[in-house]
């Protein structure tokens, strides 16, 4: 033996034994506990079930699930057919050569190739890294997750007695891309932007990569959805009637707080629509403003552009779309509505 196996009081070719790992608490420990929690807490939670307040949250929030579900669904699925399988280079040649006039054809572009609001900011930086001009792309973010068919369509359900909400919608959305492109053409700048690089659409195969947009779009913008709901329904149970009758009385104030909402709330735009239709108490033009903010400025959205594009370009690109959002859905609202 050597003098470090003598130290060690162990032979050389004796093998060392790895200590023991430790077992970590796992998602079927956690359903286990909670199951057991439900059978030995049954008679409480019964109690606390049937209360009359709590069966209008369950309702409230189970009826927004139920309608937006499908919409969802589908919309993640055909923003990552449009994400893997359309090519970017298709853009750059289909765009006019003229960044003032490429502005408004990405905007409408939308209703063609459309995609939910978590796809289109990683869409929109593989497009300035295919040469599109950045005016074109932002103009593109910022109307294909409001005016593409499935959202409008989802509109049109969730307001069955007013479709005119539906063409409000959409031309307020597309007149706040077109004017948040122009004003880009003529205040941004190239180094606000860092070029995005999402290696599961560009490094896997194309049905690898579809799948994993699916998962990636489909774990995001669900969550956002449950946490609308919730907070829909939350709304709707805790928030004084009294209280919510005199802000929605209030037009400029009941505009600028369903704005302020859709920031907060972030819920994707397959199934805001919903979340608005059970806003009864505000006027048909607040609810627009929610519905033309929501999928272009909201928190998951800023911290994306911040992530994707940077800090400097988010700073700046999201207080100025909000604020156009804002006049441009209030003032077609006061036309159309």
């Amino acid at each position: 033996m050597t003098a470090v196996d003598q130290v060690r009081g162990t032979d050389s070719h004796t093998p060392v034994t790895a200590p023991p790992k430790r077992r970590r608490i796992g998602s079927v420990e956690v359903l286990a506990a909670v199951l057991i929690a439900l059978l030995l807490f049954r008679q409480p939670l019964a109690s606390v079930l049937s209360t009359p307040r709590l069966q209008t949250w369950t309702t409230v929030f189970v009826s927004v699930m139920v309608q937006a579900t499908p919409f969802l669904v589908f919309g993640v699925a055909l923003s990552a057919v449009i994400a893997v399988f359309v090519p970017r280079s298709f853009w750059a040649k289909a765009l006019p050569k003229h960044p003032a006039l490429a502005v408004p054809v990405a905007s409408c572009a939308g209703v063609i190739l459309p995609g939910c609001e978590c796809g289109s900011v990683p869409i929109a930086g593989s497009l300035i890294r295919r040469g599109v001009t950045p005016a074109a792309a932002l103009a593109f973010l910022l109307a294909a997750p409001a005016i593409n068919p499935i959202v409008l369509t989802a509109t049109a359900v969730a307001f069955p007695n007013n479709p005119e909400m539906v063409v409000a919608r959409g031309v307020a959305s597309v007149i706040v891309a077109m004017l948040m492109g122009w004003l880009w053409l003529r205040l941004g700048k190239a180094e606000w932007i860092r070029l995005p690089h999402r290696p599961e659409l560009d490094d896997l195969s194309r049905w690898r990569a579809f799948w994993a947009a699916c998962r990636h779009d489909i774990v995001h913008a669900g969550g956002f959805l449950v946490l609308g709901a919730m907070a829909a329904a939350t709304i709707n149970v805790l928030v004084p009637e009294s209280v919510l009758q005199r802000v929605a009385d209030q037009p400029v104030l009941a505009v600028i707080a369903l704005a302020g909402l859709a920031v907060l709330l972030s819920i994707c735009s397959e199934a805001d629509a919903f979340v608005a239709a059970s806003l009864s108490q505000f006027s048909l033009t607040a609810r627009l403003a929610f519905l033309v903010v929501g999928p272009m400025v909201d928190l998951k959205l800023i911290s994306m552009q911040a992530g994707v594009f940077g800090r400097r370009f988010a700073l700046r690109f999201a207080p100025a779309t909000f604020v156009t959002a804002v006049v441009v859905a209030a003032g077609i609202g006061w036309v159309l509505l």
